[in-house]
């Protein structure tokens, strides 16, 4: 048979696969049963329960499976193993990379698992995979309780849990994961099983930041704490005059505040629009926006009032708005709008692994703000924050067992990411390049500071991009990582999905 022209070539074979994936949507249509559900392009759910928060992350599937059992979870799983069919899997869609939970193949979203249960004698809450944090949030509040959990509003509970989760509280607790008591996981093999450190302790090990590489979580039980009126919010400084004494602030907030009640995350940000304490206009605005550099923080504090002199220095530098105020967690949460506002727009996030925020590294994020920002503009980007998140060196104290992420808790190295948003498609590659530049501007500072190890520390994953390299991931975790997944997925249906793969056949390096 004479070789195809390559063009036509491509058309068979793409629409080969996309006939073998409608037949396979169809096939998990007869299996599955109701309410649970398979939506087609035109279906008003197939754009609702496929779409990301940012449209950098989306892919066109052929179908969106809606299971509201973990029986048919575990037939959707069987289905899309036996017959090699790529798939995601998608609960909130906060994804800020491509591939990670989107698909030209089977699209499975994990909206329908939304119940939440409190149990007032363990002092733990059970819920599903499909919520997002601020529906937690509202739900414990009539309880006085609270879970470490997502620090904006939208983002939804089950891939900031498997990835690691940083929170408003994690000096007091930890991460989100040290907090998890058990997962109810359905396997590759559609078996269901409630996953705990003393029913098995290597795959609880691995869930706790091996991502989705394991099977589909459906569940969560985290321990909870008791909660009241918080003081929080955010405070935005537009004049570059006061820029030096933000920075200063912060660096003397990072070095000197142990009070683990006290946290701050600081936004060296540009963005094209007017200014705002809270958010950030949408681009559809019919104005004229100009770029502009701005710091911003968000103080907060886990009482109705902080002790003296914790925030005095910002609360004194004057600034064109302030939002602070003694509110009820999920108010605090609710009132950042920066989520809506920029919804819909093209995004990418890039971490860097932080061990300590000096005064010379906060100059120099404002320096790369302000050196970049008139060609990031010209490319169009609408918004570009650079942020930072000083924890105490004793978070990762809090749990006395391993976990798959961080790799390493001998040192603990704050995440930091660097996020963009824009809207010409065209740009996606320059500004990827662009923001890779400022990052390696910051891995310098960093190594002149003294961390050598930083260009080998752990990468936080839902941070990272999705060519971040897999030893970054999981490092030192991927051996006993890939021995999990020999036995809970030989077969490797979950490296059908996206996500940062842990392959049970992939070569260890000796370094790891």
């Amino acid at each position: 048979m004479r070789n195809l022209p390559l063009p036509f070539a491509l058309l068979l074979q793409s629409t080969y696969g996309l006939t073998a994936y409608s037949d396979v949507c169809s096939q998990i249509a007869t299996s599955i049963s109701v309410p649970s559900a398979v939506h087609y392009s035109g279906n008003d759910n197939f754009k609702k329960l496929s779409e990301h928060w940012a449209t950098t992350s989306n892919q066109v599937p052929v179908c969106v499976v809606e299971p509201h059992s973990t029986d048919d979870v575990g037939k959707i799983l069987q289905i899309v193993g036996k017959t090699r069919t790529p798939f995601a899997v998608m609960g909130g869609g906060h994804a800020l990379s491509p591939y990670l939970s989107s698909t030209e193949g089977v699209h499975i979203s994990t909206s329908a698992f939304k119940s939440i249960e409190y149990d007032e004698r363990t002092e733990t809450v059970t819920f599903g995979a499909g919520l997002k944090w601020d529906e937690l949030y509202v739900a414990l509040e009539k309880h006085g309780v609270n879970v470490p959990g997502g620090r904006i509003p939208g983002v939804g509970v089950g891939g900031f849990i498997l990835g690691g989760g940083y929170s408003l509280h994690t000096n007091q607790v930890g991460l989100t994961i040290d907090n998890v008591e058990a997962f109810e996981l359905v396997k590759p093999n559609g078996e269901v099983v409630e996953v705990t450190h003393e029913s098995d302790p290597d795959l609880f090990f691995a869930l706790k930041g091996g991502g989705n590489n394991f099977g589909i979580v459906t569940k969560f039980t985290l321990k909870t704490f008791r909660q009241g009126q918080v003081w929080g919010g955010s405070i935005t400084y537009a004049n570059s005059g006061v820029f030096a004494a933000v920075n200063a602030a912060t660096a003397k907030f990072a070095a000197e505040v142990a009070d683990p009640k006290a946290v701050i995350l600081s936004y060296t940000t540009l963005f094209q629009g007017t200014v705002s304490c809270s958010s950030i206009p949408h681009p559809s605005e019919n104005a004229i926006h100009t770029p502009q550099a701005l710091l911003q923080v968000q103080l907060f504090y886990d009482a109705p009032e902080p002790p003296a002199g914790i925030f005095d220095e910002f609360l004194n530098i004057s600034s064109v708005g302030s939002a602070v105020t003694s509110q009820s967690f999920s108010t605090m949460i609710s009132a950042i709008t920066s989520t809506r506002d920029l919804a819909g727009l093209r995004a990418h996030s890039l971490g860097v692994s932080v061990p300590a925020y000096s005064l010379k590294f906060m100059n120099v994020l404002a320096e790369q703000v302000l050196s970049t920002g008139p060609d990031l503009t010209n490319k169009s980007v609408i918004f570009m924050a650079l942020v930072s998140e000083p924890f105490l060196p004793t978070i990762l104290s809090h749990n006395p067992h391993t976990t798959a992420y961080p790799f390493t808790r001998d040192t603990m190295y704050t995440p930091f990411t660097l996020f963009t948003a824009w809207t010409d498609p065209d740009q996606d590659d320059p500004i990827k390049n662009e923001v890779e530049g400022i990052r390696e501007v910051l891995l310098k500072t960093l190594l002149e500071e003294g961390y050598e190890d930083v260009s080998t520390s752990p990468l936080y994953p839902n941070y990272s991009a999705w060519d971040a390299p897999l030893e970054r991931i999981y490092g030192k975790s991927l051996p006993r990582l890939q021995q999990v997944k020999r036995r809970v997925d030989p077969e490797d249906v979950m490296g059908l999905a996206g996500g940062f793969k842990v392959s049970p056949k992939a070569a260890i390096r000796d370094e790891l």
